[in-house]
């Protein structure tokens, strides 16, 4: 961790010569907000530190990314009561959580039985490991994976023959369904006609399983006392859409805020970038991956 913090530091600091434009600024991270106004670290932090809820979109193996998520959790609970939960952890996993963050169950045997994802131990345990020393909540709030890969085949109308037991682990059936969320129209152009109708709309299902679920899962815990930060993968927050729009169409009074990832060789704002998320976060974009 020391390794990567001096890395880190002489990213920050040193200014490098490219054949194109003679010694340009090497910048880690920088912040706009939706129209593309830049921001400082610390505007960031009062921004987000009203709300109820933070949705912040990562790419999964960015090693930058992580490491602003986590100093924006450790600044903001000096600041506010904190819940935090993430995509990562899927609601059969909750149980096991608990129970390491109160110390009943040995990390060990936490690693060994929990559904842990590739970078877990570069990237997500240090912010469990927080959650335990400063006595926070952690909330998994994804659905288990088995039934988003039964949505992707079947479709959401099929999860009633599951038993009320499985049931407890996806958002209350029936679930809200439209192609008119933002984000999955642009699924089904990705797809490129891959596949039927049938098929291409499934899966997107399958996504929307994941978003209705995350969101039934923030909003069950978020309260008056304190602001709940979710991290979840970029596009399940996106252009206002997935997770944001399950919450909001659930409860139009909640103050979600999103953070939007973008990568650029020189952190500029691009106007294409306008209204996709409250804050921009833009990171380099050969910047060092986990995995």
């Amino acid at each position: 961790m020391k390794t990567f913090a001096l890395y880190f530091l002489a990213f920050l600091t040193v200014n490098a010569a490219y054949s194109q434009n003679e010694n340009p600024e090497l910048i880690a991270a920088a912040f706009y907000d939706s129209s593309g106004v830049k921001m400082t670290y610390a505007e960031v932090v009062n921004f987000m530190e009203s709300r109820d809820v933070v949705l912040f979109g990562e790419h999964h193996n960015s090693a930058i990314i992580h490491w602003v998520q986590k100093r924006l959790i450790e600044d903001l609970s000096e600041r506010r009561d904190l819940v935090l939960g993430g995509e990562f952890f899927e609601r059969d996993d909750q149980l096991l959580i608990d129970e390491l963050l109160k110390g009943l169950t040995p990390e060990k045997n936490f690693e060994s039985e929990a559904k842990l994802w590739t970078n877990y131990e570069t990237d997500y345990r240090p912010i469990l490991n927080f959650a335990k020393k400063n006595s926070l909540e952690f909330i998994a709030t994804n659905v288990p994976r088995r039934y988003a890969s039964f949505v992707s085949k079947h479709g959401l109308d099929t999860l009633e023959h599951f038993s009320s037991d499985a049931k407890a682990y996806m958002a209350s059936l029936p679930i809200a369904f439209s192609m008119e969320i933002p984000g999955y129209k642009m699924m089904e152009e990705m797809m490129g006609g891959h596949g039927t109708g049938a098929e291409s709309l499934n899966f997107i299902q399958a996504q929307a399983i994941k978003d209705a679920t995350m969101a039934e899962s923030i909003a069950k815990r978020v309260s008056d006392q304190t602001l709940f930060l979710h991290i979840n993968g970029d596009f399940h927050s996106a252009g206002y859409g997935g997770i944001y729009w399950y919450l909001k169409n659930a409860n139009p009074d909640l103050d979600v805020a999103t953070i939007k990832i973008q990568t650029s060789r020189d952190a500029e704002f691009d106007d294409s970038w306008k209204a996709t998320g409250d804050i921009v976060l833009v990171v380099p974009v050969d910047f060092t991956t986990t995995h």
